[in-house]
């Protein structure tokens, strides 16, 4: 049994859990394995989470206006929840939540016959945390004034970005390179469960090479060894923290076969979002994001956070 039931179905689209403390007591046997076939093997776990590290990877290219100011819309409800969540010991959850977008600095040229060869050159945020709407910050926490209003007018991240859209390969650009160079430094914290949001229309073309070319009709996404694997991103995220039981991810995308359609427009297959959300397990989730309204997928992605958060492994 998981903890209090929160009645928040009316904003969210369905009846949410609170993360308190569900698990068995200290020190009991529990039956579970101590660890798993993983390079980082879980303890076995002994509390609830008492922190969360909310990080969201928006897309910002030209079709996403409408879908980011879905997210703002429903994000209130989304924090209200974690607002209402408490750890082992009644007190508040600690969160904090940061947002960075698809894109990085990239560029590549277009081989179409028999034009002369175009060579484009696009810009991103490379991973780097946005500090805007007044933020003090890279990001939000409790106790900020207005943490709902803020990120609602944050998340609007605008429809400029590169057309290249990379979610997976920003993940790590925000984990390993930002935080290495300081810009996002200070945000991780070692006994936080880490949440991931991503939000697309379209498939993951991660690639960490420049300067390269595409010939006409390629699919930039189409499977080549350029490409970031998903199962490495996965491994990444298991190293940055350690065990694969301190981190969950909720990815909100076009959920196949072929395109989808909705109020917002169509959402190409996201077929390496897909793989990386299967090979992380049971802390994923999937939603689409044609469901016409994302109160649904945040509920989703409540729920994954919330029941990662009551195995999180004990940090020693």
């Amino acid at each position: 049994m998981r903890a209090t039931i929160v009645g928040l179905g009316v904003g969210l689209g369905l009846v949410v859990w609170a993360c308190g403390p569900a698990l068995d007591p200290v020190g009991a046997d529990d039956g579970d394995p101590p660890g798993s076939d993983d390079e980082f093997d879980d303890p076995v776990p002994q509390e609830a989470c008492t922190k969360m590290d909310f990080v969201f990877v928006i897309d910002n290219s030209g079709s996403m206006a409408e879908e980011q100011s879905n997210l703002a819309t429903n994000f209130p409800q989304f924090i209200s929840v974690i607002d209402q969540y408490t750890g082992p010991d009644g007190s508040p959850i600690d969160y904090r939540v940061a947002l960075t977008t698809t894109g990085r600095d990239v560029t590549y040229s277009l081989n179409i016959p028999p034009l002369p060869t175009i060579y484009n050159t696009e810009y991103g945020d490379d991973g780097e945390f946005l500090e805007k709407c007044q933020m003090s910050r890279k990001w939000l926490e409790r106790g900020d004034p207005d943490v709902a209003g803020t990120f609602a007018c944050a998340a609007q991240v605008g429809t400029e970005g590169p057309g290249i859209e990379m979610p997976l390969y920003a993940i790590e650009l925000a984990l390993d390179a930002r935080v290495a160079d300081g810009k996002n430094a200070g945000f991780l914290r070692e006994d936080a469960l880490l949440a991931i949001v991503v939000l697309s229309d379209e498939n993951d073309c991660s690639r960490k090479d420049n300067d390269f070319q595409l010939d006409f009709g390629t699919d930039v996404c189409e499977p080549s060894p350029e490409l970031l694997p998903p199962p490495e991103v996965v491994n990444f995220l298991d190293g940055v923290k350690k065990a694969r039981g301190r981190w969950a991810t909720a990815v909100i995308a076009g959920p196949g076969p072929g395109d989808c359609n909705s109020g917002f427009g169509a959402a190409k297959e996201a077929t390496r979002l897909r793989e990386f959300v299967d090979t992380t397990g049971e802390n994923a989730v999937f939603s689409s994001i044609c469901e016409g309204d994302l109160a649904t997928a945040l509920g989703d992605a409540i729920e994954t956070f919330d029941a990662a958060c009551q195995t999180f492994p004990d940090i020693d």
